[in-house]
């Protein structure tokens, strides 16, 4: 079944560590920080600072999204600020493999990213080297748009050319998840969701959300998980 992420993006920022516990105590497996630098996307939000802020209050993962220009050169700030996994936009990368091998040397879980418009065999190369690869189902820069359709091909294809290859690489989506579309993207192949607008809305408390997300997705709610943590630098 499909681990469930809350995206602080959509979170109330006043409460962000109370959201932050709420969605953990919900039984999410992950939080994932959506970082953004207003150059790669047009928007700005987190750094390091709030990694290390949130890393006390949860124990489930902490997986930052660099949506920025070179990212590596904020790699290691984020990974020593305590998260458990950085995924980088191959898009934003000169040398993106060099920048995944780097990652992968601080210790952390190595993401990639892929954006609308990118076919998944730029990724050939790199498919060996991450745990994940995150497909964006929306363009990213922004919450609470609605999915791209045609993206769910992409997650087809990548679990089709993982399954071939033999890998054990999970495939996360990123944009436009809700109660009617978690299960099509499950369906497809991820095996991750990233939720943000699903889980932090007014219309129902986070605890309520990420049971009707799980229900939806054929199991019930479980205990927030304690998920041990890579050897590396902090």
């Amino acid at each position: 079944m499909a681990l469930i992420e809350a995206s602080i993006l959509a979170s109330d920022y006043a409460r962000l560590g109370e959201q932050a516990r709420e969605a953990a105590a919900a039984g999410v497996d992950g939080i994932q920080i959506d970082v953004m630098d207003g150059r790669y996307v047009p928007s700005i939000t987190f750094g390091p600072g709030v990694v290390r802020a949130l890393r006390p209050l949860v124990s489930v993962t902490l997986d930052v999204d660099l949506m920025i220009v070179e990212p590596e050169k904020h790699i290691e700030a984020f990974a020593e600020a305590g998260a458990d996994r950085l995924i980088v936009h191959w898009e934003s990368c000169a040398e993106p493999l060099r920048v995944l091998m780097s990652v992968r040397k601080l210790g952390v879980e190595v993401g990639v990213a892929i954006r609308p418009g990118t076919s998944p065999e730029v990724l050939e190369d790199a498919l060996g080297l991450v745990d994940i690869v995150q497909v964006m189902t929306v363009t990213p820069g922004a919450g609470g748009r609605a999915l791209i359709p045609g993206q769910l091909d992409v997650v087809r294809q990548l679990r089709q050319s993982l399954d071939d290859k033999g890998l054990d690489v999970s495939i996360g989506v990123d944009g436009g998840i809700y109660l009617d579309t978690a299960p099509l993207a499950a369906e497809a192949g991820a095996s991750m969701l990233v939720c943000g607008s699903a889980i932090f809305n007014s219309q129902a408390t986070v605890a309520e959300n990420v049971a009707a997300l799980r229900a939806g997705l054929g199991r019930g709610r479980r205990p927030a998980v304690t998920r041990p943590r890579r050897p590396g630098p902090r």
